[in-house]
Order: C-alpha cells, then structure tokens, then sequence
C-alpha cells in the first residue's frame, strides 16, 4: 500500500520544546499548528487510511518559495532545480514535524519507519509545499 499527500505553503521544521518558568515543557505555537495542518491534510487527502504495524518508508519533497530578492538568473536557475534552497528548516527537522503528526493517525508508531529521504528543491511553480509519499516496505 502507498499514499501520497501534498501539505500546501512554506515547508516547516520540528521546533525544540519550550518550558514554562515552573519547568513544563510545552510544544511551540507554530509547530502545533503546523502538525494539526499535516493531519488534517493527511486525513482530507487519504481518507484516513491507516497502515499497520510493519516497516514503512518515506518520501519527503519540500518545495520553498523562490526569494523575491533572487535575480532573474538565479530564479531561472532555482525553477530549473540548478540551485538547490540551503536554508532553515533543516531536512531532519522537516521529517521529523511530519512523522510525528502521523503518528496514531497513519501509523501506529513513527519508529516504523525504516527508509526516509528528504529532499529540498524551491518551488517552480511558485507555490511552496510538502509532497509526502508513505508505502509499506
């Protein structure tokens, strides 16, 4: 089984917990909201589907938006894929936001995951997004 899924705007990376002055750690704002967008989408675009409980790989593509300040050069050169973004988030934390939010809800447990790549391009299009691809191993 495979699904494929598409999360729409500027990719976005797992932030590190927060504490509270009494030591409580608590998840960011904008990575909540982020996690609650990749379930909601994962939900709409596959219908729910759940795998089970054995291996899975993951696909990760994240499309960033093509700076403004480029020149036109470099923005032909970025929609060509012959400039590559090097920018925050980092690819780790990327699949890390992702795995996370699917975990209980695509999968029982993210440690099923047993391949995962993450690549970085911009966005040719002009339209930042995240393509997800899951298939059981």
């Amino acid at each position: 089984m495979r699904v494929t899924f598409e999360i729409p705007g500027e990719p976005c990376g797992k932030g590190r917990p927060r504490f509270t002055a009494g030591g409580r750690a608590y998840t960011p704002a904008k990575t909540a909201h982020y996690e609650n967008l990749v379930k909601c989408e994962y939900e709409r675009q596959c219908e729910g589907h759940r795998f089970g409980d054995g291996p899975l790989r993951m696909e990760i593509v994240a499309y960033y938006q093509i700076p403004a300040s480029a020149s036109k050069t470099q923005k032909a050169l970025m929609r060509e894929g012959m400039r590559r973004p090097t920018k925050k988030p980092d690819a780790d934390n990327v699949l890390k936001i992702i795995a996370d939010a699917l975990n209980q809800l695509a999968y029982p447990d993210d440690a099923q995951i047993v391949s995962a790549t993450v690549t970085k391009a911009y966005a040719a299009d002009d339209r930042p997004c995240v393509l997800v691809v899951i298939e059981e191993v």
